[in-house]
């Protein structure tokens, strides 16, 4: 008889729970040998472990997890969504307050796009919010240049194909001409990379700003570029069904908070925490 494999959770989902590192990151300190588990080293990933086995990382034992937490960030202009970026270009991670635990991005918004953008400090959470079939509505301002009517959006409102690739329908409205500029409200239920802005392009408009306002029931408001603000852990156990037990310890939501002052002479702006996300 083969022997029944260990119940438990991959290692490299453990420590990145933990908040060391990414699960990719966590994979390479294994193999690294710079891994424990009840005093023997390994170098391997392929291995589960139990809640009470014992990790130890660079001589140091795994804390356990936090809870599930989720903020709101409003992204500024000009910063990119990674990590680490390959042209040395200042990211979001560089610039989000130093009191935020280690934080992922869920899904991405482009260097020359702002607004809304959702972290958490679990890849579980981040993932399920990513999911396809969780079919979330995004909505987004957009300032195109050009002078649309409500017929220039039609191919889009049906699903377009552009270079190969299809585009579900968008929910698009026509709000305003401003000059030689129109202000839009598009709303998606994807995420391809430009989504937008060459769905535009494929109607012959320009996209000169684009601001994301909503993400689901999750809201930018009137969170101000830069802010940091955490969700309700009532608000995500009703809009994401997540257990009771994963809040328990969770402390509780914090003002929103900014990196630092913009000059020397002006303070951090903090608001009172948190507005009603679930609405």
């Amino acid at each position: 008889m083969s022997e029944t494999p260990k119940k438990g959770d991959r290692i490299a989902k453990v420590i990145a729970r933990a908040g060391i590192a990414s699960r990719r990151d966590a994979e390479k300190i294994i193999e690294a040998g710079r891994v424990s588990v009840n005093g023997t080293p390994i170098s391997s990933p392929a291995l589960n472990v139990l809640p009470s086995d014992r990790i130890v990382i660079d001589g140091k034992e795994l804390r356990p997890p936090e809870p599930a937490r989720l903020w709101l960030y409003h992204k500024p202009l000009g910063l990119v969504t990674t990590t680490r970026d390959e042209q040395g270009r200042t990211t979001i991670f560089d610039e989000l307050p130093p009191e935020l635990p280690r934080v992922m991005s869920v899904g991405r918004l482009d260097l020359n796009s702002e607004g809304l953008l959702l972290l958490t400090n679990d890849g579980g959470l981040k993932r399920k919010l990513e999911l396809p079939s969780t079919g979330w509505l995004r909505k987004y301002r957009v300032r195109v240049n050009g002078r649309p009517e409500e017929k220039t959006f039609e191919p889009l409102r049906k699903g377009i194909v552009i270079e190969g690739e299809k585009f579900q329908p968008m929910q698009i409205s026509l709000d305003r001409q401003q000059g030689a500029n129109a202000w839009l409200t598009v709303g998606l239920r994807e995420g391809k990379n430009r989504e937008i802005r060459r769905a535009m392009e494929a109607v012959g408009l320009s996209v000169n700003r684009l601001l994301r306002v909503s993400y689901g029931p999750f809201q930018l408001g009137n969170l101000k570029s830069g802010e940091v603000e955490e969700v309700r852990r009532k608000v995500l156990r009703d809009q994401l069904g997540l257990d009771a037990e994963s809040f328990e310890e969770a402390p509780k939501p914090k003002r929103p908070m900014r990196k630092g002052p913009k000059t020397r002479n002006e303070k951090p702006q903090m608001r009172r925490t948190v507005r009603q996300t679930g609405r």
